[in-house]
């Protein structure tokens, strides 16, 4: 079982707090569970909480995985949660059926877009390829000024501590100036990242 590391991203980086209210929050996540039970732990701790506080989860449609992990604790809390699936996946039968609303889109990119434009910021807990995709290319976006909205990874049991040393490789190789905390913030834990939103 992967451990923290003792000097994890969200030690060595203060968390910027957004300037607005948070009522709707992107959640990218994996469509597996993963190896360590914390993740599936900290999904459903996320939807959960999301429903106590009245703040909407915006998310990829999904029923599997973390994703379905988190939209089943917030629609069991009460909460609303919109998914957003491009139509190949949703006829691969992938669609999470008991969601307030699902939107379906053509393709990946126009997915991606309308989960930026619902969210009012975006929060990355474990996942794949795809996860590490969209919080790349919402990263991209905020650098590129086309949105100004914050941006946090959800570093449990340090999962993606090495995303934040190669954020700093990139730096220190002066590709970009400083992403951290700048542009998106590192969070140890759920608890974090509701403190890192106002809430």
């Amino acid at each position: 079982m992967r451990k923290a590391k003792a000097n994890s991203p969200a030690d060595r980086y203060p968390v910027q707090q957004p300037t607005q209210q948070i009522r709707r929050l992107c959640v990218y996540c994996g469509s597996s569970p993963g190896a360590d039970p914390r993740y599936r732990e900290a999904a459903h701790e996320l939807g959960a909480g999301l429903a106590v506080r009245g703040i909407e989860l915006i998310y990829g449609g999904g029923r599997g995985g973390l994703m379905g992990v988190t939209a089943d604790a917030a629609l069991a809390g009460g909460g609303r949660v919109t998914g957003i699936i491009p139509v190949h996946l949703q006829h691969r039968e992938v669609a999470h059926q008991g969601l307030s609303e699902l939107v379906v889109v053509a393709d990946m990119h126009q997915r991606k877009r309308v989960m930026a434009e619902r969210a009012d910021a975006f929060a990355a807990l474990p996942g794949g390829v795809g996860t590490l995709d969209e919080t790349i290319e919402i990263l991209s976006w905020r650098q590129l000024r086309l949105h100004d909205k914050p941006v946090l990874v959800v570093d449990i049991a340090g999962y993606w501590s090495p995303l934040a040393e190669l954020f700093e490789h990139i730096v220190a190789s002066r590709f970009a100036a400083p992403l951290v905390p700048a542009l998106v913030s590192f969070v140890p834990d759920v608890a974090a990242l509701f403190a890192a939103l106002g809430q």
